[in-house]
């Protein structure tokens, strides 16, 4: 008997046939606080350990990776996009301090392509595995006639907790703390409408070959965002009270996102002669024609993650970061006080936070 859904142009055989293969990726993120596996319209998570907290309270973020799927459809690889959802939205919770965790994902496609969905999904599992997420569910959904058939955009939203006490942020930050940058793995998931526009104007296709970026256009500009939450939390546990803030670097750029967790009043400038910015972002603004510098609100630049700390602890919280595989590096002090701040980034986001500018040229 035909089936008027399959003439619409969606599948639920090949949604079925997708959910089988990704099972055992998303299964080997549960611990035993999830309950009923996977294929619940609801995931269930055990959350009786709250009652260990004085006063728990539960960060939340939801985030996609942008026109950064573009690319991975264009090479059609698609098994690292799921870490990239990871990172943005995991890496936004252990901003405050909190602990994740569980996840949730949703991917939109025009067609359901069984071992693409399952790619996409390892992909995160990977990532929440590597973040002490559970994966708890899920949805993929086809949209023949809205997206083309091999079209598809990813999203997703993930719960953590973080002892009222214990929270950071600008509220904990003091006169003559030292911001520390933390090194990212490359452009992570911010800014690819203008990297995809600079390609296309110069005929650079992703699928071409430009050794400066190190072989296939398209490869280079899929690194995946690097994780930092595991490592983070490794930090605050091993130096009580001396991470007072962190930022993670994603839309808005350098500036405006270290503004976001200072409080109002203080000011911080950035020195550019501190780091070199990855070679990806140097050749991406030479193909485009424009200073390095004019791209600072747009691409991290090699800094995926600030943390403000005290100022006694910068040595010890440097090497704990390299000893966990992040270079770390100081980039500024924290001043509070009255001056003037012509040329600051003053707050972003709508964070009446503090100011941050960047001062100098960038080494190299």
């Amino acid at each position: 008997m035909p089936n008027p859904y399959a003439e619409a142009g969606v599948d639920t055989a090949a949604g079925d046939l997708a959910v089988e293969l990704m099972k055992s990726a998303v299964s080997a993120t549960h611990n035993a606080s999830v309950l009923g596996g996977v294929g619940g319209f609801a995931g269930l998570y055990d959350v009786s350990f709250l009652k260990d907290y004085e006063r728990p309270l539960l960060a939340t973020s939801t985030d996609g990776v942008g026109t950064k799927v573009a690319i991975a459809q264009a090479i059609d690889k698609h098994d690292t996009i799921g870490q990239d959802l990871v990172g943005m939205v995991v890496d936004d919770i252990v901003v405050v301090g909190a602990t994740p965790l569980f996840m949730t994902d949703y991917i939109a496609c025009g067609r359901v392509v069984p071992n693409r969905i399952a790619d996409i999904v390892a992909g995160i599992a990977r990532g929440c595995a590597a973040t002490g997420t559970a994966l708890v569910g899920g949805e993929t959904a086809e949209h023949p006639g809205l997206l083309g058939p091999d079209d598809y955009d990813v999203a997703g939203a993930a719960v953590g907790v973080v002892e009222a006490g214990s929270q950071l942020g600008a509220h904990l930050v003091q006169d003559g703390d030292v911001v520390i940058a933390i090194e990212s793995s490359g452009l992570h998931s911010n800014g690819y409408s203008l990297v995809r526009h600079i390609l296309s104007q110069r005929g650079i296709g992703y699928t071409d070959t430009l050794p400066e970026l190190g072989g296939l256009v398209g490869e280079a500009l899929l690194e995946p965002t690097r994780l930092y939450t595991t490592p983070l939390l490794e930090l605050i546990d091993g130096h009580p009270g001396d991470v007072h803030s962190l930022s993670h670097v994603t839309g808005g750029g350098i500036a405006a996102n270290l503004a976001r967790v200072l409080p109002v009043g203080s000011w911080v400038e950035v020195d550019r002669a501190s780091w070199q910015p990855l070679p990806v972002f140097r050749v991406l603004a030479e193909l485009a024609g424009t200073p390095i510098e004019d791209t600072e609100s747009t691409w991290n630049l090699g800094i995926g993650m600030f943390a403000v700390v005290s100022a006694a602890s910068v040595d010890g919280v440097t090497a704990t970061l390299r000893s966990a595989g992040l270079p770390a590096w100081e980039v500024g002090t924290v001043s509070i006080g009255t001056r003037d701040l012509a040329g600051f980034e003053q707050g972003a986001k709508g964070v009446d936070g503090g100011a941050v500018r960047l001062v100098g040229s960038y080494a190299g």
